[in-house]
C-alpha cells in the first residue's frame, strides 16, 4: 500500500469530507482513481487498434522499414 499526498480543491474537500466517512475515504478515492484509469487504459488501447488497423499507415511504415538496414551506423555518443 502507498501513501499519495494529492492536493484538491478546499469545496471538493469539504463535500467529500461530508459525503464520505473518514475510514472510507482512501477506498473511495482508490475505486474512483482505478475507474478513470481503466477508462483511459482502454481509450490508448482503442487508439492503438486503429493505428494496428490503419492501412494505409502500414503501407507507409513499410516504405520506411527499407531505412532500418540502410547501412548507416548508429552514433555511440
Amino acid at each position: 500500500m502507498n501513501k499519495v499526498l494529492i492536493s484538491i480543491p478546499d469545496e471538493i474537500a469539504s463535500r467529500m469530507r461530508a459525503a464520505i466517512p473518514q475510514r472510507q475515504r482512501s477506498k473511495v478515492i482508490a475505486h474512483l482513481i482505478e475507474k478513470e484509469v481503466e477508462r483511459r487504459e482502454k481509450a490508448l488501447y482503442q487508439c492503438a487498434l486503429a493505428v494496428e488497423n490503419d492501412h494505409d499507415l502500414k503501407e507507409e511504415m513499410s516504405d520506411w522499414n527499407v531505412t532500418i538496414q540502410d547501412g548507416l551506423h548508429d552514433e555511440s555518443w
